[in-house]
């Protein structure tokens, strides 16, 4: 009878612990496991990438009803990398992204929506450069669980979407290097301790 008793003790508590996790339960992005890349068509010959790190941010995230989800990112501009230091340089100057006068992007869920097998569509507001402009994410939700070394509720996703630079009013050499700028992001978020 012993054994019973204890399996079923076991199976309560796994059923109590997966449902921590189906709750729904605020995050704090975690900006060294978070990478948003972004890259553009260079006169047709290659697809230059620059980094933007040091990510910030809360997501609210509902496994019972995802369209309760929410998310707002915040991103130094500062952070930005190329890999080229001249072309960094040039990037954060006027022409570009401003840096100076528009230290931080911010994007700001409005819509989430299920799409089944862990895929969600995720629309909301870019700010940048002082523009705001709608932008929809494809995301698929990596994992969730607790965090095998902080003993805290994570979870991960990976997103690609697409934006027009113009659309933010940086439009030099367009059409000769690319306008549309495709993302790609990777983001690993944390809650608080219990």
């Amino acid at each position: 009878m012993k054994p019973i008793k204890h399996s079923l003790f076991a199976a309560l508590l796994a059923v109590a612990s997966g449902n921590a996790f189906a709750e729904k339960t605020e995050y704090n992005i975690d900006p060294t496991h978070t990478m948003i890349i972004a890259s553009w068509n260079h006169m047709g010959f290659s697809n230059p990438m620059a980094n933007f790190a040091d990510a910030s941010g809360k997501l609210v995230y509902d496994s019972a009803n995802p369209a309760a989800s929410t998310v707002r990112v915040e991103i130094p501009m500062q952070s930005l990398q190329s890999f080229v230091p001249a072309l960094d340089t040039e990037l954060k100057g006027k022409d570009y992204f401003d840096v100076a006068q528009f230290p931080k992007a911010v994007f700001t869920s409005t819509q989430v929506k299920a799409l089944g097998e862990n895929r969600l569509q995720v629309q909301g507001n870019l700010q940048l450069r002082g523009v705001t402009r709608p932008v929809t994410l494809n995301v698929v939700l990596n994992g969730q669980g607790e965090h095998p070394m902080k003993k805290v509720p994570a979870i991960g996703f990976d997103a690609v979407g697409s934006f027009k630079r113009s659309d933010f009013g940086i439009d030099k050499f367009v059409p000769v290097v690319g306008d549309e700028i495709q993302l790609r992001i990777t983001v690993e978020a944390h809650a608080d301790k219990p």
